[in-house]
């Protein structure tokens, strides 16, 4: 069903805590790239129970031609946040990135190109062949990331990268995935990603230009052992929801999720 006429083609959710000092900046390079582009988006930001200025920064912003619209998300985590703005969406084809822009914008393109032909999941993966990643991790975060990437497979099947802050989606699956998403921390992709397979639905991994970019909240100290056990909840609860639904996943598998959107109704993407 295309979109009605004025609406956007694509929304965006940006999950933002405590992130004033940051969030002008993140905001203006993404309503930059997004006036540039031949179709009308919007913006949601999801404002997760900040104790700072940051929805009052965002309220300030100047006017732009790429609207703005501020929600509040009051339960803590990113996936929580991810989960309320994505389920506050009502245009064909929604994602999510992080406040700091740290995966290059360009690949916006590639994402609706793909998205509008009819692949109805598509996200930035750093480990995927043409990425350019300029990272400045320890020894010990790198190989706490090799764990946590061997583990989210059990969950997720052979997903490269389920960590970039980068994914879009066809409107009606992110919103049926969110309504299933209960992990509100830093695992919530693995969980997420797992659902979209769950209905039936392929996931198409892209390179990206990504740069590690300081102020991140995540630390490998205090939440890796979190991290860790929500996956293991989070395998526990697909495997329940597998032997529940193994009929429906069968039929699924038989057909694409998605169609492509009519080019009646889609302004033009540039490759």
């Amino acid at each position: 069903m295309p979109p009605p006429k004025g609406s956007p083609l694509l929304e965006i959710v940006i999950p933002a805590r405590n992130e004033e000092a940051r969030i002008a900046k993140g905001l203006s390079e993404l309503c930059a790239k997004l006036a540039a582009l031949p179709y009308p988006a919007r913006i949601v930001v999801v404002d997760n129970a900040s104790t700072d200025a940051t929805p009052d920064v965002v309220r300030a912003l100047p006017s732009r031609t790429t609207p703005i619209r501020l929600i509040r998300c009051e339960t803590r985590g990113k996936g929580a946040a991810v989960r309320a703005g994505l389920l506050a969406t009502t245009a064909p084809l929604v994602g999510f990135c992080d406040v700091d822009m740290a995966t290059d914008l360009s690949a916006l393109d590639t994402v609706v190109r793909l998205l509008v032909a009819g692949q109805p999941a598509v996200i930035g993966s750093r480990a995927a062949p043409g990425s350019v990643v300029e990272a400045r991790h320890s020894r010990v975060r790198r190989l706490g990331a090799r764990v946590f990437r061997a583990l989210a497979r059990r969950v997720t099947g052979p997903i490269g990268d389920t960590q970039c802050g980068f994914k879009f989606f066809h409107g009606d699956l992110a919103r049926r995935a969110a309504r299933r998403l209960r992990t509100t921390g830093f695992a919530f992709d693995v969980e997420l990603l797992a659902h979209v397979h769950l209905l039936g639905a392929g996931v198409r991994e892209i390179p990206v230009t990504w740069r590690d970019v300081g102020g991140s909240t995540f630390s490998c100290w205090r939440h890796s052992w979190g991290v860790f056990l929500q996956i293991a909840v989070i395998w526990v609860r697909m495997v329940k929801m597998v032997r529940m639904a193994r009929p429906r996943l069968a039929l699924a598998a038989t057909r694409p999720f998605a169609e492509p959107l009519s080019p009646d109704h889609t302004p033009p993407v540039t490759a």
